[in-house]
C-alpha cells in the first residue's frame, strides 16, 4: 500500500518536477561554467594525450569484440587495455600537482552544488508535506526562502555524510568492476552483480536516512532530534522500508537508463528530477503511516490510520494535525 500511496502522492505533486528541473539546471549550468573555466587547460591536455586515446580505443575495441562474440580475442585486448591504463596512470603521476589541484576544485564544486541541490530537495519536501497535510499549494521559491536556515543546517550535516558514503561506495565499485571484468567468461553475470551491488548500496543509504526530512519538516524535531530519529530503527518496519526502496531503486535505474538510450538523453530532463520527487514522496508516506497521521493523496482521498493518533496538548498548540 505504501508504494501505491507514494505513486498517488507523486502524481498529485507532479508540478514540482518542473521546478526541481529548473532549479537543478541552474546549479548544473553554474557548476559547469566554473569547472570549464578553471580546469579546461588540464582537461584538454589529458584529452589530447595519446595515452588516453589508446585507453579509450582499447576499451571500445573490447566492447566491440565482446558484442561481436569473438570471445577468444578478449584476452589479448584486455592486456592492451591494462597496458594503456598503466600508461595513463603514469601520465597522471607526472602531472600530480595539476591533477591534485583540479581534483580538489572538482570536489569543492561538487560539494557546493550538492549542498545547493539539497536546499532544493528540502523545499520540495516542505511543499509535498504541505500538500499532504493541508492541501496547500505552497510556492517553491517562497518555501525555499522561508526554510533556508533549517535547510542550510540540515545540508551542512547531511551532505558531508552523503559524500563520504558515496566516495566509499565509489571506490568499492571501482575495484569491484575491475575484478568482475577479469572474469570474461561470465560477463553478463558480472554486469548483474555490479548493478546489484549499486542497488544494495543505494537502498541501504536511503533506508537509514529516509526519516530525516520528515522528522524535521512534519515532526518538527530539531536537527539533533531528527538525526537521532532517522538512525534509530526501533519499531520502524525496516525490512518493509528496505524492500520498497529496493523496488524503487530498480525502477528508477531502469527508467533513467531507458531515457538515456531511447531518447538520447533528452528524457533525463524529466526522469532525474522525477526520481528525487518520487523518493521524497515515499519518505513522507512512510513517515505518515508509521506515525499514524492522516494525509491527502489527492484532493478527494484521505488516508487515515485504523486508530488515529491522539495529539498531545503541546502538539495541538504547535498546529499539528
Amino acid at each position: 500500500m505504501k508504494f501505491k500511496h507514494t505513486f498517488h502522492v507523486f502524481v498529485d505533486n507532479f508540478g514540482i518536477i518542473y521546478k526541481q528541473l529548473l532549479y537543478r539546471l541552474i546549479i548544473l549550468l553554474v557548476s559547469g561554467l566554473i569547472c570549464s573555466l578553471a580546469i579546461y587547460p588540464f582537461i584538454k591536455e589529458l584529452i589530447d594525450s595519446p595515452q588516453l586515446t589508446s585507453l579509450i580505443d582499447g576499451m571500445w575495441g573490447y566492447l566491440t569484440t565482446l558484442l561481436n562474440g569473438d570471445v577468444h580475442e578478449l584476452g589479448s585486448i584486455s592486456l592492451r587495455v591494462k597496458d594503456a591504463y598503466a600508461d595513463f596512470i603514469t601520465l597522471l603521476q607526472n602531472k600530480t600537482t595539476s591533477f591534485v589541484l583540479s581534483g580538489l576544485l572538482l570536489l569543492l564544486v561538487y560539494v557546493v552544488s550538492k549542498w545547493f541541490s539539497g536546499l532544493g530537495n528540502y523545499a520540495t519536501a516542505a511543499v509535498i508535506n504541505d500538500k499532504m497535510a493541508l492541501r496547500a499549494n505552497s510556492p517553491f521559491l517562497n518555501t525555499l526562502i522561508s526554510n533556508l536556515k533549517s535547510a542550510a543546517i540540515y545540508n551542512a550535516i547531511y551532505v558531508p555524510l552523503s559524500i563520504a558514503y558515496d566516495l566509499l561506495i565509489g571506490v568499492a565499485m571501482f575495484f569491484l568492476l575491475f575484478f568482475l571484468l577479469n572474469n570474461i567468461l561470465y560477463f553478463l553475470v558480472s554486469v548483474f552483480l555490479f548493478v546489484l551491488a549499486i542497488v544494495v548500496a543505494v537502498t541501504i543509504k536511503m533506508t537509514f536516512t529516509c526519516d530525516w526530512l520528515p522528522a524535521l519538516i512534519r515532526g518538527k524535531k530539531g536537527q539533533l532530534g531528527a538525526f537521532k530519529y532517522t538512525f534509530s530503527r526501533t519499531n520502524k518496519s525496516t525490512m518493509s522500508v528496505v524492500s520498497n526502496f529496493a523496488v524503487m531503486c530498480v525502477l528508477i535505474f531502469a527508467l533513467n537508463s531507458a531515457a538515456l538510450m531511447l531518447t538520447f538523453g533528452v528524457g533525463l530532463l524529466l526522469t532525474i528530477p522525477s526520481s528525487y520527487v518520487m523518493l521524497i514522496c515515499f519518505e513522507f508516506v512512510n513517515y505518515y503511516d508509521r506515525e499514524e497521521i492522516k494525509y491527502f493523496v489527492d484532493k478527494h482521498t484521505i488516508i487515515a490510520p485504523e486508530k488515529e493518533k491522539t495529539l498531545t496538548r503541546e502538539e495541538f498548540f504547535r498546529g499539528e494535525r
